[in-house]
């Protein structure tokens, strides 16, 4: 699957957690596109972009519960009610930092509303292209993570960016057996993937057993 990855970040080297991204995100199959990067946009190009990519990433920080404007830009350049039709049945997804916590977007909180509250026109044109919309990515307070936060961190984005939609646990285990290396294997990373082939089967194996019970309740039914 070919994700792009579109980034609107004014000041993208001074920003610790997109440097920590961008890195992430150096993967086979992934393609970065830093908007603010880009002195002419060439609207043919930006949408030829938008047709070879299967998964589609907006990735910003939160300023003032927006996005920077060169996203804003972006859109109002690129997208139109034609071209939206183009992206029908592609995935959406939203890659979103804050430097406010996780518990200021509630009810009562500092931001007074839900993060996906803010994000709601993405959604709007979203479904307007008939996309599919994954779950936000959020990354809340960068700056306080410590190694083992963005060690799972380097793992949740990598997923996200390249795992096989929805986020089930038999996705992730082959997702996780695919990041095996395939050769010079030591007994560790062995014994890890015939575990998750093993529980994969049996997951393989509940499915079916769940796919039977509600055919002979739907018949049951008739």
């Amino acid at each position: 699957m070919a994700t792009l990855v579109i980034v609107a970040h004014p000041d993208l080297d001074a920003s610790q957690s997109q440097q920590f991204l961008q890195q992430a995100g150096q993967i086979e199959g992934v393609t970065w596109h830093h908007l603010d990067a880009i002195t002419n946009l060439n609207v043919a190009q930006e949408r030829q972009l938008l047709r070879q990519h299967q998964r589609i990433i907006l990735q910003f920080p939160l300023y003032w519960y927006a996005a920077p404007a060169s996203l804003k830009s972006w859109q109002d350049q690129v997208l139109t009610n034609n071209f939206l039709s183009s992206l029908h049945d592609k995935e959406l997804a939203l890659v979103v930092t804050t430097g406010l916590p996780q518990s200021a977007f509630r009810m009562g909180g500092a931001a007074h509303f839900s993060l996906d509250q803010f994000l709601l026109p993405y959604r709007a044109w979203g479904l307007q292209a008939q996309m599919k919309f994954l779950p936000t990515f959020a990354i809340y307070q960068f700056a306080y993570y410590d190694e083992i936060a963005q060690l799972q961190l380097l793992s949740d984005y990598r997923r996200y960016l390249t795992q096989t939609a929805p986020d089930s646990l038999l996705n992730r285990s082959y997702w996780f057996l695919n990041q095996l290396p395939k050769t010079n294997q030591d007994d560790g990373q062995l014994i890890l993937a015939e575990y998750l082939e093993q529980r994969t089967q049996e997951l393989e194996g509940l499915q079916d057993t769940l796919r039977l019970i509600k055919m002979n309740e739907e018949e049951a039914n008739v």
